[in-house]
């Protein structure tokens, strides 16, 4: 039995939660329901929308067509079949979506599913920076204890050895290979430093983690460097490592200071901290309702093309001197809150992009 449009709106009301653009078809492929991003995308209200054709709304809808008539809402729900095309929108572009035909099972009932393809890329990239963060600590972990044992061999049989030289010059040596070794340790150590502390929860306020990490870099640099404030004050308190967080969000400006030494020697060098709300945020396939949007916006050079995919990769820098550490750990850190960060970069503006679920 058909449904009329107010059990549609009562039965589809979920649909209004996603952030992906929604409309459910019956079998002649006329709409029974869209939701509210899918309203807002095409610029009508649900009521123009509901009873049209939606086949006619897409740039290829002979495409649709045969998805409906592929599904077969007596069995299981699938997807029947998927393809991308355009979204026509009155007086506006099209926009370009990848679209997904499901049938509604033991129904008539089509569910069709648009993703904008820029939203899909982002997903997917997120995806990969949580794999990509992941697989990195794995290998670090693992290299870092590999490396350490026989680094205190070397070390203690460097000492050994020096403890029966006599010769001054040979002494020398022994030194080399005992501060070199101390020098290696003390990496291993950096390495393995968010793998050894308990992750300590309590009630913090975002605003204080970027002033103190706003302090700690002015202090570092008197002159020739403004960190303006960007802040949204409505941000609720949650539970996160006050330590780790302070620690990440340096790493990340200290980084930003680095990377303008030339504009702060002549006075105009730029950090932004930025804190906003979003909403359905979805996190490496994890869809949340409200998250801490955290910006740390730069005007400095922008991050190399030939690194830009790799910064979050360990002893990945494109700063001589840099130990390639820095940006990793912020990610494991943030990652250990069930967040992500990202990076947009182009020469005048470096955007790292913090994103924390909030409760």
């Amino acid at each position: 039995m058909p449904l009329d449009a107010t059990a549609a709106a009562q039965r589809f009301a979920a649909l209004d939660l996603l952030s992906t653009l929604a409309v459910v078809v019956d079998a002649q492929g006329c709409i029974v329901f869209a939701n509210a991003a899918l309203e807002g995308a095409v610029g009508l209200s649900r009521r123009m929308l509901e009873g049209a054709e939606f086949a006619p709304y897409l740039s290829a809808p002979s495409l649709l067509r045969a998805g409906l008539d592929t599904a077969d809402g007596q069995r299981p729900s699938y997807a029947a079949m998927s393809f991308d095309t355009g979204l026509q929108r009155p007086a506006q572009d099209p926009l370009f979506v990848h679209v997904t035909v499901t049938a509604v099972e033991h129904t008539d009932l089509r569910l069709i599913e648009l993703w904008v393809l820029e939203q899909q890329a982002r997903q997917d990239r997120e995806e990969r920076l949580v794999e990509q963060a992941q697989a990195n600590k794995e290998l670090v972990r693992n290299l870092a204890h590999e490396i350490k044992n026989p680094l205190g061999g070397i070390r203690g049989a460097a000492q050994l050895l020096e403890m029966d030289l006599e010769s001054k010059e040979l002494k020398e040596y022994t030194q080399v290979i005992i501060h070199e070794a101390d020098r290696l340790q003390s990496l291993v150590d950096r390495l393995l430093a968010p793998h050894r502390h308990p992750h300590q929860l309590v009630d913090l306020n975002i605003h204080e983690v970027c002033e103190r990490v706003r302090s700690l870099v002015l202090l570092e640099y008197p002159q020739g460097l403004k960190i303006r404030r960007d802040y949204d004050i409505s941000i609720p308190e949650f539970k996160g490592d006050r330590a780790q967080l302070i620690q990440a969000l340096l790493n990340i400006v200290q980084n930003a200071a680095q990377v303008l030494s030339e504009k702060v020697c002549t006075g105009d060098a730029e950090i932004t901290l930025r804190t906003r709300v979003v909403r359905q945020v979805t996190i490496g396939r994890q869809r949340h309702r409200l998250a801490l949007e955290l910006h740390v916006i730069d005007n400095g050079p922008g991050v190399p093309d030939h690194i830009k995919e790799r910064i979050f990769y360990p002893l990945v820098t494109g700063r001589d001197g840099g130990s390639g550490l820095g940006l990793p750990l912020a990610q494991t850190f943030i990652q250990r809150h069930h967040g992500l960060i990202e990076c947009e970069s182009m020469p005048g503006r470096t955007d790292f992009r913090i994103l924390i679920p909030l409760p």
